[in-house]
């Protein structure tokens, strides 16, 4: 199946198509609301697909409320520090909203926690013949091809060297492991300028190399880099049905700030992501008060 499609609708930048079924407004411009959801609810059903995910600022949210999006996840500070992001979702398709295999997801959520509350946020020294470098266009084909090893599918096509060339072009940073100068672990930071935040995203390691801490050292590593260029806050969207990352951001000080059900086409399938974030560097001020996916209450402004 193609990979999803990139676009605009006015001013605003979303991606949608069969794969992940789903339309996901990635970054919504102001000027496009109010007026954007029923726009979105309208392709969405004239394509057929099962959900619309909209990343949506505070100031937002009640619009999208309005036409039937709920909030699954919530961000405080995520723009600049100071204004929180909602994760909303519009479901088209009723079954699409429950959560396959929802015990088992909150069993992984579980451990990753009591694991991360056990280690605190220490982790295990990265190998001596390991060594963390910056990646570039040179490297395009290279991490291609450990993207293709790695996922049997993925939201977007990292298989192809043209579009992890294009994200360098446009701020997203990637960084790798190399062991004895082979690469063995990657990931990137995406980083949004306007908004001072990065996703951190896009982590693989290839199987001979996994479980000596390759990913927490890429986290980490790729976190300092960013905020040193004056990045606020870092969030994540990770599989659900993964121990291994949830313990990766649990343990690195993320909180968790809700679940995305049936979200994304990853390793095979469409599956349930978490929604991990840290603090802002400066707290946002307190306000009013939001839902997240899991139903606590997280301050907002």
């Amino acid at each position: 199946m193609s990979p999803d499609v990139l676009a605009t609708i006015g001013a605003s930048q979303v991606q949608h198509g069969p794969h992940n079924d789903r339309i996901y407004l990635m970054k919504l411009a102001r000027e496009d609301c109010p007026g954007m959801a029923p726009r979105l609810e309208r392709l969405a059903r004239r394509q057929g697909y099962g959900k619309i995910f909209a990343k949506v600022p505070h100031w937002a949210a009640k619009h999208f409320q309005d036409h039937g999006f709920s909030t699954e996840a919530l961000v405080p500070g995520l723009l600049r520090g100071r204004e929180a992001v909602h994760f909303m979702a519009r479901y088209l398709k009723p079954a699409r909203r429950i959560p396959r295999g929802r015990v088992r997801l909150g069993r992984i959520l579980a451990l990753a926690l009591a694991r991360a509350k056990a280690a605190g946020q220490s982790r295990r020294p990265l190998p001596r013949d390991c060594e963390i470098v910056p990646l570039g266009p040179a490297q395009a084909e290279e991490m291609a091809a450990i993207y293709a090893r790695v996922f049997e599918s993925y939201p977007f096509p990292v298989q192809n060297p043209e579009f992890l060339r294009r994200g360098m072009a446009e701020d997203v940073r990637f960084f790798g492991v190399r062991r004895r100068g082979e690469l063995a672990a990657l990931a990137s930071a995406e980083i949004d300028r306007e908004g001072a935040n990065a996703e951190m995203t896009d982590f693989a390691t290839l199987p001979e190399h996994r479980g000596q801490g390759l990913a927490s050292a890429l986290l980490e590593h790729m976190g300092r880099a960013v905020r040193e260029e004056g990045v606020r806050t870092l969030y994540t969207i990770a599989r659900a049905a993964s121990p291994g990352m949830n313990a990766v951001f649990a343990r690195a000080g993320y909180r968790l700030a809700g679940t995305l059900p049936n979200n994304t086409h990853i390793a095979g399938s469409i599956e349930t992501m978490n929604v991990w974030s840290t603090p802002p560097t400066s707290p946002p001020p307190s306000g009013v008060h939001g839902k997240t996916g899991d139903g606590s209450l997280v301050a907002v402004p």
